[in-house]
């Protein structure tokens, strides 16, 4: 009975040391040798001016919320358009209506 779960542990211990075995490599096995340009901030291939926390405006946010909320939405097209032949002109019906009150929210906004 136990038969079944010794397939999965075995993974589990051969994920984990395979997991250490690449950390410890990459950590022993590369030449690090910081300065100051290394550790610097990078902005673009400017020099960083100003300090790093400044807070951002609102609209920022609302923008980068705005986009995630209707790339989300969006993403409902892919398996309607899969379907489309099976729903029927009801399903149609209300995949076009869901395209409009996407289409109100983004002028909205």
């Amino acid at each position: 009975m136990l038969y079944e779960y010794l397939v999965l542990a075995i993974y589990a211990v051969l994920a984990l040391l395979i997991s250490v075995a690449v950390v410890l490599i990459s950590v022993i096995g590369v030449y690090q040798n910081p300065d100051a340009q290394k550790s610097a901030p990078y902005e673009c291939g400017f020099s960083p001016f100003g300090d790093s926390l400044n807070r951002f405006e609102v609209r920022f946010y609302l923008v980068a919320i705005s986009f995630i909320i209707f790339d989300l939405e969006v993403s409902f097209l892919f398996p309607w358009s899969i379907v489309l032949g099976t729903i029927g002109v009801s399903g149609f019906v209300i995949s076009m209506l869901f395209l409009l009150i996407l289409l109100f929210g983004f002028l909205y906004e």
